[in-house]
């Protein structure tokens, strides 16, 4: 049975159909959210992902959404708001991976052009267009806040993923800047930078990394982070955890981005 909490309005969550994505939808039902769960893809993952938040007692619906195409946001947003109400969280988790690691002398235009503008592109306008209707509705009674997911390698370089670290170095650029824009109308900007999180985009370099996680080596807490680490993350600060913080950089990674000597 599910634990009677406060409603706190709707959050959109990108990315959303599984991973981390999901764990987020899921955590953030259980802190009192409807939820939209938006995806570039539209299956049963999705479907699952409604599921879920409906058995933590609040509403969900699935939207297919593309965050490259910035024309679509206006139609995605209103229907949103006519199907669950006003958005008071956006979590920006939506992200793609190189589609082939190599020499960072042999990226393309065209898969630098395609990571960027999903990545970067994508995410920076529709937090845009989420920040701009927040902003109309200068007094909330609930807590606002929006949330970029961008990864330890906003930070640590891995050239054979070059494009992939750019775009999330130029997203922790974006939360700082709409963190002090935002500040005025009361809504909280937060970056969260996952280290090593067992998920289908990291399923090709388990082996790689596995062995230095179990030594110690690579993390001071030895296992590979979950997706619902991320997940009890966010639903901490988005519902005022840490009231007196925005603009800030909290690294989710078991100690990996701690700099060691």
């Amino acid at each position: 049975m599910a634990t009677e909490v406060a409603p706190r309005g709707v959050a959109i969550v990108t990315g959303a159909r599984r991973g981390i994505g999901r764990a987020i939808c899921v955590e953030l039902a259980a802190a009192g959210f409807d939820v939209a769960v938006a995806d570039v893809m539209s299956d049963e993952g999705g479907a699952e992902t409604v599921k879920l938040v409906g058995e933590r007692g609040r509403k969900a619906r699935f939207y297919q959404l593309d965050i490259s195409k910035t024309e679509s946001y206006a139609d995605f947003l209103a229907r949103v708001e006519a199907d669950l109400g006003v958005v008071n969280c956006l979590v920006n988790n939506a992200g793609v991976q190189v589609s082939e690691r190599g020499d960072l002398l042999d990226v393309s235009e065209e898969s630098f052009d395609r990571l960027l503008d999903i990545n970067l592109r994508g995410t920076f306008f529709l937090t845009q267009a989420v920040a701009r209707r927040m902003a109309e509705r200068k007094v909330s009674p609930q807590e606002r806040a929006i949330v970029f997911i961008t990864s330890a390698n906003a930070h640590l370089v891995s050239p054979e993923k070059g494009p992939y670290c750019i775009s999330k170095a130029g997203l922790s650029m974006a939360s700082q800047q709409f963190a002090l824009r935002l500040a005025e109308y009361g809504i909280h900007v937060y970056e969260i930078r996952p280290g090593l999180i067992r998920t289908d985009m990291t399923a090709d370099v388990v082996e790689r990394y596995s062995d230095g996680i179990e030594s110690g080596a690579l993390s001071a807490i030895r296992r590979w982070g979950q997706p619902e680490d991320i997940a009890r993350g966010i639903a901490t600060l988005v519902v005022g955890g840490i009231p007196f913080s925005t603009g800030d950089v909290y690294n989710i990674g078991g100690g990996m981005q701690v700099p060691r000597l």
